[in-house]
């Protein structure tokens, strides 16, 4: 299974911004609401979204402005797609379709098996032409690494060659999955936690993203 070189740097790409940093802490409070919690998680996921697509193909065409014609940019077709991890990836997609509203978009579904902290996969629903696109994969927490790579697998199998795998928090552990299993995909976060604790949670982290973001337990 042949993939192309990332354009971008060696992973992780941690986001190291004051806006970031600031929203970041504020979701990880105890005592952050569920609504406050999903405007974060939206507003983070836009910053994320200015990096993640960040060398997007472009083309140079020809307009009219209210005073002149010139030559200027625009984005070089359909070239990206977002494919989120359900379900707590589906947080993530309001901000990045914000900003890239003509992007289709995929659903994984994976669990955790609560014994051998593996993924099973439950659902996959994926746009067309996704060999010749960007796949930026969302998905909240890379904790154990298992799921995101299980998911990444997949998508190779159904034909991507250019992934990036975009999260709000990871592991050391899960970043060294990655790299084991889809070393020719990069990560993209906005920090690595200390670690994770006997049931596979990140810690400091901010609990169960999937839980606090739909205001279930």
């Amino acid at each position: 299974m042949t993939t192309q070189p990332s354009p971008f740097a060696s992973s992780p790409i941690v986001l190291d911004h004051p806006l970031i940093r600031h929203k970041l802490t504020r979701l990880r409070r105890s005592d952050t609401s569920t609504a406050g919690f999903r405007r974060l998680v939206r507003e983070l996921s836009l910053l994320m979204c200015y990096e993640a697509t960040r060398d997007l193909p472009m083309e140079t065409v020809e307009i009219t402005t209210p005073l002149e014609t010139m030559q200027a940019e625009q984005l070089a077709g359909p070239d990206v797609c977002f494919i989120s991890i359900l379900r707590a990836g589906n947080g993530l997609l309001d901000g990045m379709l914000d900003l890239v509203p003509f992007a289709p978009v995929g659903h994984i579904g994976l669990y955790r098996d609560p014994e051998t902290l593996e993924a099973i996969e439950y659902y996959l629903k994926l746009p067309s032409q996704i060999s010749s696109r960007r796949c930026v994969v969302v998905d909240p927490m890379l904790a154990t690494g298992h799921s995101a790579a299980a998911a990444l697998t997949r998508l190779k199998e159904k034909g991507a060659k250019r992934l990036l795998f975009v999260c709000l928090l990871s592991t050391p552990e899960g970043i060294a999955c990655l790299k084991e299993k889809h070393p020719d995909v990069p990560v993209i976060t906005c920090a690595i936690d200390r670690g994770l604790d006997d049931h596979g949670y990140i810690r400091p982290g901010l609990g169960d993203a999937g839980d606090r973001l739909f205001g279930t337990k």
